[in-house]
């Protein structure tokens, strides 16, 4: 039987065009890891930062009722301050060997439960915060092949930040949404609680058509990686 180029089939290959003549890209994965196509998408939103005064929850529960909004998704909030990993020493990624460490492992087991990601991520110093780095160095089966987007804040909206993270996902095989939401600006001195301490709501207005563009490619991009593994 013949595709069209591009299209997904259930058995887990795409076709693809290359140069003149049609070619098979077949990825095979086991069946425990085969999510029923009609299924739908099952989200987490990964909370990056762990410090006592960190500002993520304001994003983050504006982000995660978002999401829950919708009919195309299911939303689970993961807080990274209820997964203490420690600092990645183990003898290389589980790309490559088992991880030891009963905490790495945990973790493994609770991201890999998901079809894609919703990362609520700080800048610091043009980056990510640390804690979400260990936390994605702490994995890499469990991230390929799904898609992520984010939510990110600082004077520059996490813009930065969220660069860098695109770069981590390429090299996990993660896809990136081209939209994602930024709080930057006038808008984030607004609300921040050291500042002028106002309720995210004043600033809404300024970050839905965001957040519905990025959950709409997440929603796209989880169901057709869930098709392709």
């Amino acid at each position: 039987m013949r595709f069209p180029p591009g299209h997904l089939v259930s058995s887990g290959c795409l076709l693809a065009e290359a140069s003149h003549q049609r070619q098979s890209a077949c990825l095979k994965f086991p069946a425990s890891m085969r999510t029923p196509v009609a299924a739908k998408p099952r989200i987490a939103l990964i909370i990056g930062s762990t410090r006592p005064s960190r500002f993520a929850d304001t994003p983050a529960q504006w982000m995660l009722k978002q999401a829950q909004a919708r009919d195309d998704m299911d939303v689970e909030l993961i807080d990274l301050r209820d997964h203490p990993l420690p600092f990645f020493d183990e003898v290389s990624s589980n790309l490559y060997v088992p991880s030891q460490n009963p905490e790495a492992i945990r973790w493994q087991q609770k991201v890999g439960q998901y079809d894609g990601y919703i990362f609520v991520v700080a800048e610091y110093n043009h980056s990510i915060t640390g804690v979400l780095k260990n936390a994605l160095d702490q994995a890499y089966n469990e991230w390929v092949r799904k898609p992520f987007t984010a939510i990110a804040y600082g004077g520059t909206g996490g813009a930065r930040a969220l660069e860098h993270l695109r770069g981590i996902g390429i090299e996990l095989q993660m896809v990136s949404t081209k939209s994602a939401v930024h709080i930057g600006g006038g808008d984030f001195f607004s609300i921040h609680p050291f500042m002028g301490n106002q309720p995210i709501e004043t600033i809404e207005a300024n970050l839905t058509a965001s957040a519905t563009a990025a959950l709409d490619e997440l929603a796209w991009w989880a169901k057709a990686t869930m098709a392709a593994r």
